[in-house]
């Protein structure tokens, strides 16, 4: 398929192709599944934890740090894929290795900054 439209239309079968395997799939899961509900299979599931009580519980706020360190340290490791494409170019070699220095130490001054807090500490 060639022209304007038959780029859209391709797009279109591979939606259809994948909302199909998906479906199938499915569908073999629910047909294959062996299904025996009980009391206890159909209760609430939380974290291992049982539904009882009021809804108000503590918890510790480092945990949210911990978690918010993380996603801070994951995007930062995505932005060094398109720096290891371009770094192979030729011409870029010596200014993406700087730049990707200077990165580095902006994540590697964050750690630290994070460690004198007493943030990474666990208790």
């Amino acid at each position: 398929m060639h022209g304007y439209y038959g780029t859209y239309v391709s797009v279109v079968v591979l939606f259809l192709i994948g909302g199909l395997i998906v479906g199938g799939g499915m569908l073999a899961n629910r047909s294959l599944r062996p299904h025996r509900p009980t009391r206890e299979k159909l209760t609430t599931y939380e974290c291992g934890v049982d539904p009882v009580g009021d809804g108000w519980a503590q918890s510790y706020v480092r945990y949210y740090v911990f978690a918010y360190l993380y996603v801070i340290f994951a995007v930062d490791a995505v932005f060094l894929f398109p720096w290891a494409t371009v770094f192979s170019a030729k011409g870029y070699g010596s200014v993406t290795l700087g730049e990707m220095f200077v990165f580095l130490a902006f994540i590697a001054a964050g750690l630290v900054y994070a460690w004198k807090k007493g943030v990474l500490g666990w208790v």
